[in-house]
């Protein structure tokens, strides 16, 4: 489990000296300049007084000079841009004395730039320009602002606005092109091509004054936009959209009012996600150019006559090929061979390279049963793997989501070999706002440390993967354990020596096997996010490719983890003792979070080491079911120095995860309220030790007690006498015994044992019983009359013979 720090926590208190902190580039203005110029730019943001220098990530832009603001808000930087710049968008980082800024745009393009000049909001007082410019402005909400130019019969006119692209602000242009009667001849909201932002082209009908406006499509907001304005080519569709490193492409440029265009692009040395092809004519050139697929794929173009089982087109596998869905409801179908067993990866790359083509792709027996399927696997563009079942011939074929088709709807069809890669990069620190750069770049204060996390997305391979950069500032470490398998993030420490001199450089990310007979391409993943949604889906994307580092001037403090000497038990927990060095004049708190937390281990998310105090103590723990195993991690520190915060870290230390060092085999045991009883347990000493332990019986109900026991490493046994109150509550209680042990001064608790003890309501007192009554003996039946006329006669005889006889 990776955790990352995400906030800034309020630390404040400081006194005595103020110190420079990590510099906040806001925007880069104007929004861009025309390529072969000079152009004067102004960084804005926050703690940029101490500028040093500019960090560009592709070359055409030469950097002149830099200059800082006395009011630290504000860097003058003069740049040249070469005559063959690359058109499109540029990016830079600001290196100040103390770190790296965030990563911010700037556009070249063909044309000179005009500024938008207000008032222009009404048809009729539109800003006069002329052709093949590109105006910079911004738009308000409920604002429209409108330009006019003069044109020829028969002249292409173009427009195209680079608006959302730009990241300054999040707004959805609206652009149109209108005749002298205020007809719309063409308009543009959103364009495959380039996104939220629109472009359309037309013929001009006649000769005369036609009129381009810009706007936000809903009129409720607005931002900066670059307005192209001119003669130029803008077509929507290029075939073939691929080809081999370095080759010489023939290509045919599609869509254009003008018609087919056909050219040659010189497809770069390796596959660059920043290439573009634009179409060029003596009229100019298209502002946005195509994404090309750069591969060792051969590549075919279809003839346009496959389009059903018995016409498909042969592609050879691995290859690729190109193609249109040139009409509403028709498919383009493709053939392979393959033998049973071979594994090829099946893709249509369409919407991702500028066209409005959903691809929906399906693989089939040529003439015979269907087998697989895909929509949407990379965004609306579609991908699967397909494994040959016998050798034979196999059926492609590609369609529209929605059965729509036209001349623009391009497409590029790989079956490819599945090929092992990893991508690298740096989370985001702010899971709610993926256009958060925080520690996006690694600033490194001379005899200090800074650390970050390093991702690890490996494709169709496993095992380890050693993480390090192509190049280094001088005097600049990195430290890093292999990634291991199933975990997709390491910690990285990167360290400077006292006398590292102020630099900075952009280097290339890298996360390669450690096992040399496993092969696996490697490329830096990093991209900058802006404009996000409100389902925090970014607009527009950078893709940065490499990775700033730099070496700043000293931290105020730096700190250092004490190295644990005891183990962390399974189920147990000890603290991590984390040290500061405070530097002369800084007082202030500094918080220390944990960077890697591995699995199924917990530290403390954020510990503070209070104003002037040197050290604190990080709680840390391991479940019962933590892997018993070395870890290293580190923790990252931050701390306010005046202007902004100041990040450091520790150096990687070792947490070992181990199993309990004593056992306990706990029995059930039962007591009545008010009364005593004693809880017995089998003890098992796993790992000897010298000395004590003291041992708690740990979960017992209210009003209950008992006393620690003390153990030795010879210790067989050990009882517990529990004492209850008359109130201690009945029912079954979950108990345990905590182990408490010092190891080299430090306090580490195990958790072991557990059972039952039953708490009963005592009998209520037996009642006295009282002894039973003899049953009373029935009556004598009561004779007849003449049987007891008879009796008395008996009576009267036995006395008469008594008194003769002399008796008593």
């Amino acid at each position: 489990m990776t955790r990352l720090v995400a906030s800034l926590c309020a630390v404040c208190g400081l006194c005595g000296e103020s110190f420079s902190a990590s510099p906040l580039l806001n925007a880069i203005q104007p929004r861009g300049g025309q390529r072969g110029t000079e152009v004067e730019l102004k960084f804005t943001g926050s703690r940029l007084g101490d500028a040093q220098a500019v960090l560009g990530y592709s070359p055409g832009v030469e950097v002149l000079m830099v200059s800082p603001h006395a009011n630290d808000n504000e860097v003058a930087v003069r740049v040249k841009i070469a005559p063959d710049c690359r058109l499109g968008e540029h990016a830079f980082r600001l290196r100040t004395a103390t770190g790296v800024s965030d990563l911010r745009t700037f556009w070249v393009g063909a044309l000179p730039v005009v500024p938008e000049v207000e008032p222009n909001t009404e048809f009729d007082k539109a800003q006069p320009v002329p052709l093949n410019v590109t105006v910079h402005g911004n738009i308000g909400p409920e604002d429209v602002d409108h330009f006019v130019v003069e044109c020829k019969k028969g002249q292409r006119l173009s427009v195209e606005v680079e608006g959302q692209r730009l990241g300054s602000g999040f707004w959805d242009p609206y652009v149109a092109i209108l005749d002298g009667k205020r007809f719309e001849l063409a308009y543009s909201d959103d364009s495959p091509l380039s996104g939220t932002d629109g472009g359309c082209s037309v013929l001009v009908p006649a000769d005369g004054k036609y009129t381009v406006l810009v706007r936000e499509s809903s009129y409720q907001g607005g931002g900066q936009y670059r307005l192209h304005i001119g003669t130029f080519p803008r077509p929507t569709a290029m075939i073939p959209n691929g080809g081999k490193p370095g080759d010489e492409l023939q290509v045919r440029f599609l869509g254009d009012p003008l018609g087919e265009i056909k050219a040659t692009v010189k497809l770069p040395a390796a596959p660059d996600p920043l290439f573009r092809a634009h179409c060029v004519t003596p009229e100019g050139v298209s502002p946005t150019g195509f994404k090309v697929a750069v591969s060792d794929l051969p590549t075919l173009v279809e003839p346009g006559t496959n389009v059903n089982t018995q016409t498909a087109f042969a592609v050879p596998a691995p290859g690729a090929a190109n193609g249109v869905v040139g009409k509403a409801g028709e498919q383009r179908w493709f053939k392979f061979a393959a033998k049973k067993g071979e594994v090829f990866d099946l893709r249509v790359r369409a919407r991702a390279m500028g066209s409005p083509l959903d691809p929906v792709l399906h693989v089939g027996h040529l003439g015979g049963a269907y087998l697989a399927g895909n929509d949407d696997t990379n965004g609306p563009d579609s991908r699967l793997r397909f494994t040959a079942p016998e050798d034979k011939e196999y059926a492609v074929w590609v369609h529209d989501h929605l059965n729509k088709g036209g001349t623009d709807y391009f497409f590029r069809l790989e079956v490819a070999p599945v090929k092992p890669g990893t991508t690298a990069g740096i989370p985001v620190v702010d899971g709610n706002n993926p256009s958060n750069q925080d520690r996006q770049a690694v600033a490194v204060p001379k005899g200090g440390r800074f650390a970050t996390m390093v991702t690890v997305n490996r494709r169709d391979w496993g095992g380890p993967a050693a993480v390090s950069l192509d190049k280094l500032p001088p005097g600049v470490t990195l430290t890093a354990d292999p990634c291991d398998p199933g975990l997709g993030s390491v910690p990285v420490v990167f360290a400077a020596t006292p006398d590292a001199a102020p630099a900075g450089l952009l280097a290339e990310l890298k996360a390669e096997p450690t096992d040399p007979k496993t092969k696996a391409s490697s490329r830096t993943g990093l991209e900058a996010a802006f404009n996000i949604s409100l389902n925090n889906v970014p607009f527009h994307k950078y893709p940065a490719e490499r990775l700033a580092v730099a070496v700043t001037d000293p931290a105020p403090y730096s700190v250092e983890a004490v190295e644990p000497k005891a183990t962390l038990p399974q189920n147990g927990s000890y603290h991590v003792k984390v040290v500061a060095k405070r530097g002369p004049g800084f007082k202030g708190p500094i918080t220390v979070y944990p960077l890697f937390v591995p699995p199924n281990v917990g530290i403390q998310g954020s510990a503070v080491i209070p104003e002037g105090q040197t050290e604190v103590l990080v709680p840390t723990n391991a479940a019962p079911n933590a892997q018993a195993r070395t870890w290293r991690t580190c923790f990252v520190a931050q701390a306010d120095a005046g202007k902004g915060p100041v990040w450091t870290s520790t150096q990687l230390f070792t947490l070992t995860v181990a199993p309990p060092g004593v056992q306990v085999v706990q029995e059930r045991s039962a007591v009545e309220q008010g009364q005593k009883a004693s809880v017995f347990g089998k003890v098992q000493v796993v790992t000897p030790f010298e000395g004590k332990v003291t041992v708690n019986l740990v979960g017992l109900p209210a009003k209950a007690t008992t006393s620690p026991k003390e153990l030795t490493k010879d210790s067989k046994d050990i009882a517990f006498e529990v004492a209850t109150d008359k109130a201690t509550p009945a029912g079954k209680h979950g108990t345990w015994l905590q182990v408490v042990q010092t190891v080299g001064g430090e306090t580490v608790v195990t958790n072991v044992g557990g059972a039952e003890l039953r708490v009963d309501v005592p009998l209520p007192p037996k009642a006295t019983v009282a002894a039973k009554a003899e049953p009373a003996k029935p009556a004598a039946p009561v004779p007849p009359a003449e049987k007891r006329l008879s009796r008395l006669e008996q009576l009267r005889k036995e006395q008469e013979a008594k008194e003769k006889g002399g008796g008593q």
